[in-house]
């Protein structure tokens, strides 16, 4: 890792400190400082800035994404194939998604590569069945994508590895497929080191004491089930005086409403409550509701995935103490790469990784170019106060 990545990965002091004497009341949000805790939290993230804490879908230690670069040569020879792509994604229409579709875009058009469709099928299981006959019927030599569930999508991404086409995944391989077999590789965060980061910047936010509640996605969901162990087993095991008093799931697809109506319930069974944890950045919008409806705007708020809601909250000091951040626009470009490589003859490991990005107030603009591959926006830059 260079250093300028190893700098803007490592957590830096709270800014607010430094001018307020340890709270922050922009946004009405107070944050009580524990010096210990500080240290502590600052060395773990500088420290899981050089590492990966995640295992593949079958248990496969992580490769890093340098495996998938090419040659000059390699992409010369690429450019003379004419090879076309399809990109079948799961749930479109958020920063995450964009980001990503913008990495295989730059990559592919990199690469010489066309992309013949890019289909959303909304979390709905049955439209990705459809979306995966569509784009099969278009003969591309790869697909990307990202299924919705494990099983109810097997049988389609099975066809599409028996019709010769290269497939390589996103965070999520669908049950029953062979790496190496019937698919490329598989790329993904950290998602359990971005729950672990997630789970350190709360306990610093709380002064590592108080009682939380945790919202999860309820469904089979590899990535994000790994974000919610991993943020819960930090809390449980390193910090003993904050209690985790209330979980809920949420299906979607109405993500945001459906967080808002649990964090709702949460803050009324528990007036006490210091801290949410949601399982990324759309349901972390909805607790940031639930909170200005009730009133609770001391509420602390950690989530996953940088989204430009959450990242205006985090740089105004409102609401949102920190989140543990992918880096999707690099794990697109990724992608593309793995994906074109197959068709040259190179092999690729089962399972690729980038590591945990952990945000603040303090690096979320220059968070913000690692995460999506283009400058902070202005309105980003002016409320962080840089």
């Amino acid at each position: 890792m260079n250093r300028s990545l190893r700098k803007l990965l490592a957590p830096v002091a709270i800014a607010t400190l430094l001018f307020t004497g340890g709270c922050s009341t922009e946004g009405g949000s107070v944050t009580e400082s524990n010096p210990e805790i500080d240290a502590k939290v600052d060395k773990v993230l500088a420290e899981m800035a050089e590492k990966v804490l995640s295992k593949g879908p079958h248990g496969e230690e992580a490769a890093q994404a340098s495996v998938s670069d090419l040659t000059d040569e390699e992409v010369a020879q690429v450019k003379d194939m004419g090879l076309s792509a399809a990109l079948v994604m799961h749930y479109g229409g958020n920063d995450w998604a964009n980001a990503q579709i913008k990495g295989l875009k730059d990559e592919f058009g990199r690469l010489g590569v066309e992309i013949l469709a890019i289909t959303d099928a909304n979390f709905k299981p049955d439209k990705q069945v459809s979306d995966i006959e569509t784009v099969m019927a278009m003969n591309p030599d790869i697909i990307v994508s990202i299924p919705t569930d494990p099983v109810a999508t097997s049988a389609a991404y099975k066809k599409v590895a028996d019709a010769g086409i290269k497939l390589v995944f996103m965070d999520n391989v669908p049950e029953g497929l062979e790496p190496g077999k019937d698919y490329v590789s598989m790329v993904s965060a950290d998602n359990e080191g971005n729950g672990v980061a997630a789970a350190h910047l709360m306990a610093k936010g709380l002064g590592g004491k108080g009682k939380i509640g945790l919202i999860f996605h309820e469904a089979d969901f590899f990535v994000t089930q790994q974000r919610y162990e991993g943020f819960k087993s930090t809390i449980t095991e390193q910090y003993p005086d904050i209690e985790i008093v209330a979980e809920q799931g949420i299906a979607g697809p109405d993500f945001a409403g459906d967080a808002q109506a649990a964090a709702n319930a949460m803050l009324t069974r528990h007036a006490d409550l210091s801290g949410i944890w949601a399982v990324w950045d759309v349901p972390a919008e909805g607790v940031m509701a639930a909170a200005r409806e009730s009133g609770r705007l001391d509420l602390k708020i950690a989530t996953q995935d940088l989204g430009t809601n959450v990242a205006l909250a985090m740089a105004k000091n409102d609401l949102v103490i920190g989140l543990g951040a992918q880096r999707p626009y690099d794990q697109g470009i990724t992608e593309a790469r793995l994906a074109v490589g197959s068709l040259i003859g190179k092999e690729a490991p089962p399972y690729v990784a980038l590591g945990a990005v952990a945000v603040d107030h303090d690096n979320v603009v220059d968070s913000w170019k690692l995460v999506f591959g283009e400058e902070a926006p202005t309105n980003l830059v002016e409320a962080a106060g840089k």
